[in-house]
């Protein structure tokens, strides 16, 4: 699958070019092009290499949404607030339900327990209740699996036994949630089927100029990987580009006003004993902030965080003292797991969230808003801040729709899949990884040949080897080795590129080479 050259993209116009290929621009790319729009998705890095690869990987089932921050009365003080949060907590049932009965191989099923302890400002009945109305506003397709179980019968599964002050716990919701298995391959899978549906799709492209033209298009001046640039035009713009939103309108002049207001969040990966695995927590830290222990793989991780973020978003990182302050929240609530240290660390990772920047707030605002800059300068200009990523097929709808509103599609309508090209393409003797043994040669060809990498990180994002309990670092020669002919490296390349990749994993996800 060749990428489309610079100098035959130059000129090119197009109906919509989306800014950004997380999971928005991803999603909304799909359906811009099942509209019959000619699309161009361009994204700066790698598809997914931003916060939507970086986040806790749930397909939440809503049950957070029903409760209220400080008092189970504050629905009824702010009816609003009350129907927003029924609004949401429907869109996460149906998101649920249309994810697993369209891409049921990329989601796993996930036991989860909350805690319910005697000072806490919900009772069991109260926790029961939610759980009942999430029953009743989902499809009914999916079961949620909810059910009270005492401390006394908590006492017998290891994760749950470990935690603070058993004696005053009333008992546990057991309920049913799911993990996105994983995001980077959800991601992939979509602007490839935005790919086979017309769209044009760059990464490692950069949007260096953007410009109003005095037709009534955007002319967009790029830059690929190897530094040429590319201009193309589009009657509409979808800056879908998450913490990076503020900075790509300031291509376009000094009339934008600030849009997003990042959060910065970040996990802790770690091994538990073998009896801990497969079962999950969903917890809060001492600042009343949700935490949790999710299983993953053979291993878990905890987080998030969520602390204001106004640093360099291209190079976000957890920092040591995050690490720390997370194991100390960790070591609190789940005191019998015997004190985890900064040595049972096998790698972290941070994001910084795109949430809404509203100046009447003291803080970001938590809804999904599309922005119409046209009172900025901008018009056909659309952003979007908080996107999430199991809301990202509703939000590229939701998108679509905004855009058929302004413009009639240039070209006829498709049928997005939602169908996943399958890893673990042939059986191997030899797995990349001895601890996960689907991460094979095979998919690595698979990948360099028809998916766009740049690098190693790009590789593994593919295939799964990123969120290994090593991600991957042991076989980044031997990848470098099997790809490397594929994209063009020399054998020279192939050691630079190995190297590049530990450097990688020392800089984002902190990890040691010892």
């Amino acid at each position: 699958m060749p990428r489309e050259a610079g100098d035959r993209l130059t000129g090119r116009r197009f109906d919509v070019a989306v800014i950004g290929a997380g999971v928005n621009g991803s999603g909304a790319a799909q359906q811009l092009a099942a509209a019959g729009y000619s699309v161009l998705l361009v994204e700066k890095e790698d598809f997914c290499a931003g916060a939507s690869g970086r986040s806790s990987r749930m397909l939440s089932c809503g049950i957070r949404y029903l409760a209220p921050n400080k008092s189970p009365w504050d629905f009824v003080r702010h009816p609003a607030s009350a129907v927003a949060a029924v609004r949401k907590a429907r869109e996460a049932m149906q998101t649920r339900s249309d994810f697993l009965s369209t891409t049921p191989e990329r989601v796993r099923r996930v036991p989860f327990s909350l805690p319910i302890y005697r000072t806490d400002r919900f009772r069991p009945w109260q926790v029961s209740s939610g759980f009942q109305l999430l029953r009743m506003l989902g499809p009914g397709d999916v079961p949620l699996d909810a059910r009270l179980i005492t401390a006394r019968e908590a006492r017998t599964m290891p994760l749950l036994s470990s935690m603070r002050d058993l004696d005053q716990l009333e008992g546990f919701c057991q309920f049913r949630e799911h993990h996105f298995d994983w995001p980077e391959r959800i991601v992939t899978d979509t602007v490839l089927d935005a790919e086979r549906m017309g769209a044009v799709v760059l990464n490692h492209t950069a949007v260096t100029r953007l410009e109003r033209t005095d037709g009534d298009h955007w002319k967009l001046t790029l830059a690929d990987r190897t530094g040429a640039d590319i201009e193309v035009s589009a009657k509409i713009v979808l800056n879908l580009s998450g913490a990076w939103i503020d900075r790509v309108n300031g291509l376009a002049g000094s009339g934008a006003r600030r849009r997003v207001r990042g959060t910065k969040g970040i996990h802790i990966a770690v091994r538990l004993p073998p009896e801990c695995l497969g079962q999950g927590v969903m917890g809060y830290n001492r600042r009343g902030e949700h935490l949790y222990c999710f299983p993953w793989r053979d291993y878990h991780y905890f987080g998030p965080t969520e602390t204001p973020f106004d640093g360099d978003v291209d190079t976000v990182a957890p920092t040591e003292d995050e690490i720390r302050d997370l194991l100390d929240e960790v070591n609190h609530l789940w005191p019998g797991l015997g004190g985890l240290d900064r040595r049972r660390v096998l790698y972290s990772w941070a994001g910084v969230r795109p949430l809404t920047y509203d100046p009447h707030l003291a803080g970001p605002a938590r809804e999904r808003v599309i922005h119409d800059l046209a009172a900025d300068g901008m018009p056909n200009v659309l952003a979007m801040t908080f996107g999430l990523l199991k809301g990202f097929r509703v939000a590229g709808r939701e998108l679509t729709g905004v855009v058929r509103s302004r413009l009639t599609p240039s070209g006829t309508p498709d049928t997005p899949s939602y169908g996943t090209r399958p890893v673990a393409l042939k059986p191997a003797a030899d797995p990349l990884v001895s601890h996960w043994p689907d991460a094979q040669a095979a998919d690595l060809l698979e990948a360099a040949a028809h998916e766009y990498p740049a690098s190693i990180a790009d590789l593994f994002r593919r295939t799964g080897l990123l969120w290994t309990e090593t991600m991957g670092r042991e076989a980044a020669v031997e990848a470098a080795r099997i790809a490397g002919p594929t994209l063009g490296w020399s054998v020279a390349q192939q050691s630079e590129e190995a190297a590049r990749y530990q450097r990688y994993l020392e800089q984002a996800h902190c990890m040691t080479m010892s």
